[in-house]
């Protein structure tokens, strides 16, 4: 869910294009965007300053513009060859050709949840692959995070509630605190002893910038330099829009629809004032980084290479699941303004991911993007996904039938899909420490394929997808990876309040109308009757306004072709 840039000088930028960017979803609003971007550093203890960009003059930036030309024609002979000089060709760039990196899933640091979205007063069930956690506040407002199963019965710990600021199983009523210690068994007689062995496993958490972050491992010590760091979210003044959403498909297909630039102009035609199809074009890509721990260079459109001090953008992957885009934008008073795409993805089962969005700047929003609620455009992200989310699935959906790697699948061309390439080729190198992957040329299958609650990969959102009706499957609070509400709302304590104040404010409304047009018919002066009726019409209108935002909030977007 990349974009595109639009024509832009850096020294005259557009304003409608700004007013339209800053609360967007990063996918739609890095189109609004000048594409002059330096990356970021990759751990606290390695910052540097982004003062120093990418100039035409920066003897740094003819270095890789040289080297790019030189991979090039490399790459352009070797399709030549092959007979389709469009194409990604299997033995094209060489240094995919090395062997297997050192690598182990669990030795890493996964963005687990926002901070401030973690609930006061209920645990909160997460996975990671196929290990299942719980999150919770104890009573000192610490985050815990401990293995989500009762060392009784194995009942979900999460499904429990917090008593006195305790993890208490709902089952028995076991109760647990601090590093997992069992405190009290209701069943135990009066001076007998807590079996040292009830305990519950708890899991490494690390709060930073915003971001709860989880260590899977139980052997390695945690490795701190490994969680990320990003330079803009510390400048003084930078803001962000951050949102969480759970999707129904691979967390490696989610990766690559965010790394994919070409999509967005046909799939998100017309999505706010971004994404137009006649925009539509030939890109290029610049590999500027290759590690055993993913791979950053440039990208942009075909025509645009031979402006004038043109700066393409950049994008970074890193392992384990980490994709971002900064640009640093000088304005024509010479002020510079840095802004930041990040998307953080979580492996959450076999056919389904999460996503935490979190899009920010330093430069000062317009007054009018103001007047817009903070849910207003939380819901236009869920948009945004739900546009993408019927192929999406069915993709993953395919790859778990056909068993076989992307290069007999996909037909990847240099002009719009070298990210893709790059990723699964990235993943060939490090699947034998995944517990399941679809490489670019080698696959690791799951050993257990997952229960009907993780499965069929996609199958819920594709037929949900396929359906005119809005909403998905069941009601509202249906617990379905297809469903808005369950997707984004119930993560969100924003939009939560919201849907629950207006489904409030719906009721009263309704019976202030109800006693309204009740008391119109009653009265017998006429100045009365226009009164209360006029009360009936504005109190009428208020239920509509409540409706609608409810609906905004929790309806899923449906294609105008697909509609009845």
């Amino acid at each position: 869910m990349f974009i595109s840039p639009q024509d832009c000088n850096l020294n005259q930028i557009n304003p409608l294009p700004q007013m339209a960017l800053l609360p967007l979803p990063p996918i739609l609003a890095a189109a609004a965007l000048p594409s002059h971007l330096e990356k970021l550093p990759r751990t606290k203890a390695a910052r540097i300053t982004l003062s120093t960009t990418l100039s035409p003059s920066n003897p740094r930036h003819r270095q890789l513009k040289k080297n790019h030309h030189k991979l090039s024609a490399v790459a352009e002979g070797i399709a030549a060859a092959a007979g389709d000089e469009n194409v990604i060709q299997e033995d094209e760039a060489v240094e995919h050709k090395e062997s297997s990196a050192r690598y182990s899933w669990t030795e890493e640091w996964y963005p687990l949840y926002l901070t401030k979205q973690v609930p006061d007063d209920a645990p909160l069930g997460l996975t990671v692959f196929d290990k299942q956690v719980v999150l919770f506040k104890d009573g000192d407002g610490i985050i815990r995070c401990y293995e989500d199963r009762c060392p009784h019965r194995l009942a979900k710990l999460s499904e429990g509630q917090l008593y006195d600021g305790r993890l208490e199983c709902l089952y028995h009523g076991w109760q647990f605190e601090g590093n997992g210690k069992c405190v009290k068994i209701p069943q135990l007689s009066a001076g007998a002893k807590i079996p040292a062995s009830a305990c519950v496993r708890t899991y490494e958490i690390k709060d930073s910038q915003g971001v709860i972050w989880i260590w899977m491992s139980h052997k390695a010590p945690p490795n701190l330099e490994k969680i990320p760091w990003f330079e803009n979210f510390d400048r003084p003044g930078f803001r962000d829009v951050s949102t969480t959403h759970e999707l129904p498909y691979d967390h490696s297909i989610l990766l690559e629809n965010l790394m994919d630039p070409a999509h967005v102009p046909i799939s998100h035609d017309r999505t706010d004032w971004t994404a137009k199809r006649e925009d539509a074009t030939a890109l290029f890509f610049e590999v500027v980084e290759r590690t055993d721990r993913g791979f950053a260079g440039h990208w942009g459109r075909e025509r645009d290479r031979s402006m004038p001090d043109y700066i393409p953008n950049f994008l970074r992957f890193e392992a384990p699941c980490v994709l971002q885009n900064n640009r640093e934008i000088v304005d024509k008073n010479g002020e510079r303004h840095y802004f930041t795409g990040l998307f953080l993805c979580r492996p959450s089962g076999q056919g389904k991911s999460m996503l935490i969005v979190r899009f920010g700047n330093t430069r000062q929003p317009p007054p009018m993007l103001k007047l817009f609620p903070q849910w207003y455009f939380h819901q236009n992200a869920c948009k945004v996904f739900e546009q993408d989310m019927g192929f999406l699935s069915s993709q993953n959906e395919i790859l778990m039938k056909e068993k076989v790697p992307t290069r007999k699948l996909y037909i990847n061309l240099r002009s719009s899909d070298v990210w893709v390439a790059e990723y699964r080729k990235w993943m060939d190198k490090v699947g034998h420490g995944l517990p399941y992957y679809f490489g670019h040329s080698s696959i690791s299958l799951p050993e257990i394929p997952a229960v009907v609650e993780h499965a069929p990969a996609g199958f819920v959102a594709n037929f949900s997808a396929s359906q005119p009706a809005k909403g998905g499957i069941g009601t509202m609070e249906a617990p379905n990876p297809a469903n808005r509400y369950f997707r984004h709302v119930v993560h969100c304590k924003g939009c939560m309040n919201v849907v629950k104040s207006s489904h409030s404010w719906k009721k009263a409304l309704s019976v202030a109308a109800a006693v309204s047009t009740t008391l119109a018919i009653l009265v017998s002066a006429r100045q009365w009757k226009v009164l209360f009726l006029l009360s009936t019409a504005v109190l009428l209108a208020g239920v509509q306004i409540c409706s609608t935002i409810i609906a905004m909030n929790t309806t899923n977007f449906i294609r105008t072709h697909r509609r009845m």
